[in-house]
């Protein structure tokens, strides 16, 4: 018979851990909780012949409760500790895009997710007492780091992203302030080589002397730089983009800065005569 005593009285966990120790599928197990003298004691006995596959539904438990319950609590713990200088929305933000990795980048969380299930199981296999909040506390460290570089992650994106937002902010504020210089520019837009007509669909010619760029910021658009700094020197009224690729961050970003001045379009005959020219290539 195995026998696994976990101390704790955090009530949220209590709860967490007897409601999945009650649904669990296997058998030979009885399970209590107790409060003896300081601690709430959650008894659970197995007396099955496959201790492996208690252990590890045991671990599997405890790993989600550390997920569900006190992941949130332990990045922002790392965001106190090593960058307290953000703001109380700012770590919000940087809590959310590191959850946003963890559900997008799986080999991330399986890595975090085999690193917390081996400890768990590899301290239960030599040992009957688990007091939850010392080995929060105190055996975690690999889990920690793992968690750490993730946040590390995280803060980039998040500043990055900020820097293109406060980018785009800049440059929607200057377009709102001056007057436009032209009525309407077509842009046909093949990713690779996009154009810029004018109103009698003749091509506008881009500068590509970006170091005279009077409105870019550190972010790069490649080649599609010189489209952006032409349309922020003319400032059309009406933008017409024709899309002969998908819409990408770019064409995102045209709509972010021009708003209303933009309308996308992907059936007329500027867009035929463009889309049945690069078929014929």
């Amino acid at each position: 018979m195995k026998t696994i005593c976990i101390k704790t009285n955090n009530k949220d966990a209590i709860n967490y851990l007897l409601e999945n120790f009650e649904s669990l599928q296997l058998e030979d197990v009885c399970f209590s909780c107790h409060k003896f003298k300081v601690y709430n004691n959650i008894l659970i006995r197995y007396k099955g012949k496959d201790v492996k596959l208690f252990l590890s539904t045991v671990s599997n438990i405890l790993s989600n409760l550390v997920f569900d319950n006190f992941e949130d609590d332990f990045i922002k713990l790392i965001l106190n500790q090593e960058y307290f200088y953000f703001d109380a929305f700012e770590k919000k933000q940087i809590i959310d895009k590191t959850n946003e990795i963890y559900f997008d980048d799986i080999e991330a969380l399986t890595t975090k997710e085999s690193i917390l299930f081996n400890t768990f199981y590899n301290f239960l296999k030599n040992n009957t007492k688990l007091y939850l909040k010392g080995f929060l506390t105190f055996r975690l460290k690999r889990y920690f780091e793992e968690l750490e570089k993730t946040v590390d992650s995280a803060i980039n994106q998040y500043l990055i992203e900020k820097e293109y937002l406060e980018f785009v902010s800049l440059l929607k504020l200057y377009v709102n302030s001056e007057e436009s210089k032209i009525d309407v520019v077509h842009l046909v837009y093949n990713n690779k080589e996009p154009l810029l007509l004018d109103k009698n669909k003749n091509i506008i010619k881009t500068d590509i002397n970006l170091f005279n760029a009077k409105y870019l910021s550190d972010i790069s658009f490649s080649s599609l730089d010189m489209i952006l700094n032409t349309l922020l020197n003319i400032l059309p009224q009406k933008i017409y983009v024709h899309l002969i690729d998908e819409e990408d961050e770019f064409i995102n970003t045209l709509k972010l800065i021009f708003e209303k001045r933009i309308s996308i379009c992907t059936d007329c005959n500027i867009c035929s005569i463009y889309k049945s020219h690069i078929r014929q290539l």
